[in-house]
């Protein structure tokens, strides 16, 4: 994929289904519905990524946080760096909008995600207990995206 532009394009609420299908594929045991993704869409400050190979991205920016609501790509795509395309295009949308800080919950257990967002320099910052339906942990993430941390 290299020396080719990431189809990555912002999305809105036009695209709910798209973005749903992609994410009950991706996220089987936990999908949200069409009118999850329109409702969220609809509202101030979120931001939707679609890849158009079969990834997504949704973020939230309140005031100088961002917290990414959901990454997922399609099973078979995996590990063929969208998830990291679309993170990276995540994190440059919250800089953009005026976020100091990012933030995200990954399942303890999986350790691509966690390997993932390592690399683009996330650090564990806490805990929620019993946080998915299947009761595993998750872990929250946090990325300083102040100037002097990039520099």
């Amino acid at each position: 994929m290299s020396g080719l532009a990431a189809p990555i394009q912002s999305v809105g609420p036009a695209y709910a289904a798209v973005l749903a299908a992609i994410h009950a594929a991706a996220f089987p045991n936990e999908p949200w519905g069409a009118a999850a993704f329109q409702t969220q869409l609809e509202m101030h400050g979120v931001v939707g990524l679609l890849d158009q190979r079969g990834g997504l991205l949704m973020l939230r920016v309140t005031a100088d946080e961002a917290d990414i609501l959901t990454i997922g790509v399609l099973p078979n795509l995996r590990r063929r760096g969208l998830g990291q395309g679309l993170l990276q295009k995540g994190i440059a949308k919250a800089r953009e909008i005026g976020a100091a800080s990012i933030f995200l919950e990954v399942d303890q257990g999986n350790r691509a995600a966690q390997a993932l967002y390592a690399a683009a320099g996330f650090t564990e910052v806490g805990r929620r207990k019993r946080y998915y339906a299947n009761g595993a942990d998750a872990l929250v993430l946090r990325l300083d995206l102040s100037p002097a941390a990039s520099a």
